[in-house]
């Protein structure tokens, strides 16, 4: 089993817990060099709210997008974009990546922006 299939079988766990909750789900993509956060509604047809460390608003200021850094500065942006679009409690789906290092610092930073989770 390769390292890909392990994650994806564990973020299938986790989306079907996070489905029977029936609430917004904050979800998170990690690549090498960069990190993707969305909002999804409850059931899965429209994306409220998208950051990145793509986004020049994001990424402006940093000194790189594969860091802690970056990943605090996508939390911040996630959790005020949904707030503003009246979206205050969501189930955080890390898409089967270990909750520590970049995924952990942008959890901590939309919590610390006014998400809960």
């Amino acid at each position: 089993m390769t390292k890909n299939v392990s994650r994806l079988r564990r973020a299938k766990s986790t989306r079907l817990h996070i489905r029977k909750l029936d609430v917004a789900r904050l979800s998170v993509h990690r690549t090498g060099q960069h990190l993707y956060a969305q909002i999804v509604t409850a059931d899965g047809a429209k994306v409220i709210a998208a950051a990145s460390t793509l986004q020049k608003s994001v990424a402006e200021g940093l000194t790189g997008t594969k860091n802690k850094t970056a990943a605090a500065a996508v939390g911040k942006a996630i959790a005020e974009r949904a707030i503003q679009a009246g979206i205050d409690t969501v189930a955080f789906d890390r898409s089967g990546f270990k909750y520590h290092g970049r995924i952990a610092a942008l959890a901590d930073a939309a919590r610390e922006a006014g998400l809960k989770f």
